[in-house]
């Protein structure tokens, strides 16, 4: 079963509630008609009601199921604002600009996330990816032991020979621009955590390079071996098995002849389901260019490493993209236990 239709059948069991902060945008009002009709959960869409309304008329859109939220308008603002400004007087926010500031969508959006009024939040349909991910890393807190916040990019090449029944995990392609090793080791973790949560298999994870096993001792490849030493440390104490591998190069994490080839044995060699780049350039550069040379769906992006479920999409994403994103952090909220009875 394709892997975004395995999550919304875990929603339909156990739904939850979305919240849109760019509620007007049609793509996010179709995605919405799709997560109540298919029974996934509640959505939530910020922003001016008859807006959304007038909108929904015109592309003749069934609101019912749907919530409609202005945040000025509704019982949380003042609390929200409150507590915003408990979190950030220190860095010398006043009350008036609280207020400003929980006005802005994005922010109560995340506001209602940390205080659990939702359990997931997809934002970033019309805003640059700084607008989504700023007030995330400003409220939300990180993960215990995680240093630094990332993303993850879900590709569904539907049933090829890759991955997990063709589903690939890539990371980071949209938060860090240059990791360090202790960063990567963070990435290389938090997907492969959340690669176990979404499909129970285990993470397979390819610590990319243009060097396999000791060809280059250029200084960004003993980054990338640090980075494995410290991922495999910090994979020992999570309780469930992750496999990882590094530095490798891409043909060898993912072409069992081109790993035999290279001398890569083990469960990772030609049978990667987790790739780590080791920087934006490359990991981002790498999935835009697979997404349009082979049309794979794809999901995100998925922040990691934040206590609680968001995606950051990209402007060009789809309905359909839209939807898959609200699968997989609505999945993620569902307790472990839940999903798989242990």
């Amino acid at each position: 079963m394709p892997l975004i239709e395995s999550l919304v059948e875990k929603l339909q069991r156990h739904p939850k509630r979305f919240v849109f902060p760019e509620g007007s945008d049609p793509r996010i009002m179709q995605a919405a008609r799709q997560i109540v009709s298919r029974q996934m959960g509640v959505p939530i869409l910020l922003g001016d009601r008859s807006a959304i309304k007038q909108t929904a008329a015109r592309l003749s859109i069934n609101l019912s199921g749907i919530r409609l939220l202005e945040p000025t308008r509704s019982d949380d603002f003042e609390a929200f604002t409150a507590r915003y400004l408990s979190l950030r007087s220190a860095k010398g926010v006043q009350l008036d600009e609280a207020r400003q500031i929980m006005a802005d969508p994005n922010f109560y959006a995340t506001m209602m996330l940390a205080e659990n009024r939702v359990e997931a939040l997809i934002s970033g349909a019309t805003r640059s990816a700084s607008s989504a991910l700023r007030p995330l890393f400003q409220i939300i807190p990180r993960q215990p032991g995680v240093q630094s916040a990332s993303s993850l990019l879900v590709l569904d090449f539907e049933g090829k020979g890759v991955g997990i029944g063709g589903v690939l995990f890539l990371g980071d392609c949209g938060v860090l621009p240059e990791p360090t090793a202790t960063q990567l080791a963070d990435i290389a973790v938090t997907t492969a955590t959340l690669a176990h949560h979404l499909t129970n298999a285990l993470p397979r994870v390819a610590m990319l390079s243009f060097s396999t096993r000791g060809s280059s001792n250029h200084p960004s490849v003993e980054r990338i071996r640090e980075a494995t030493r410290l991922a495999r440390a910090k994979a020992g104490v999570l309780g469930f098995e992750i496999a990882i591998e590094g530095e490798i190069q891409v043909d060898a994490a993912l072409d069992a002849a081109t790993a035999l080839n290279k001398g890569v044995e083990g469960p990772v060699g030609g049978q990667a389901n987790v790739l780590i780049f080791p920087d934006l350039n490359s990991g981002n550069t790498a999935s835009k260019l697979v997404q349009i040379m082979t049309g794979a769906n794809s999901y995100g992006q998925i922040l990691t490493g934040l206590s609680k479920p968001a995606a950051e999409i990209s402007r060009g994403a789809s309905a359909h993209d839209i939807l898959g994103a609200a699968a997989i952090v609505g999945c993620q909220a569902i307790d472990r236990v839940l999903l798989y009875g242990n």
